[in-house]
């Protein structure tokens, strides 16, 4: 089975303090609709961090800061095996500008079952529900 490696961002508010998760939905592909967290493919000799900067710099038009690693989901898809390594961050500079989602919103805890998650996603929303207040 072909094997994915990602690099997602759980933006925050405040990852001292985290009252809302920035999601988005896919504007494309197999799972167009569905949301997901916003990241992408780790390239060739990039770590999981800089794929990430360079995915939302790419995606959302936005720099952000990278904290820890919250977890990484192993997930498999029909087609293929997914390893997504998931990082709490938060806005440095830029607008969240949509450059390849179709949608986007920052969710409250209450309100993380209020979108259709893409299931490897899905599988996150608990350990980061625990996180916020």
């Amino acid at each position: 089975m072909k094997k994915v490696h990602v690099a997602a961002a759980i933006i925050c508010d405040s990852v001292k303090d985290i009252t809302k998760v920035y999601a988005t939905a896919r504007g494309y592909g197999d799972f167009k609709g569905q949301w997901e967290f916003p990241g992408g493919k780790i390239e060739k000799d990039e770590t999981p961090k800089q794929a990430l900067r360079r995915e939302i710099q790419e995606e959302l038009d936005t720099e952000i800061a990278i904290y820890d690693l919250l977890t990484t989901i192993e997930y498999d898809y029909p087609d293929f095996h997914l390893s997504m390594d998931c990082f709490l961050c938060e806005v440095v500079t830029g607008d969240l500008i949509l450059k390849e989602a179709q949608a986007a919103k920052w969710l409250r805890k209450e309100e993380l079952d209020s979108v259709r998650w893409l299931p490897a996603d899905l599988s996150l929303i608990e350990e980061i529900r625990n996180k916020m207040n």
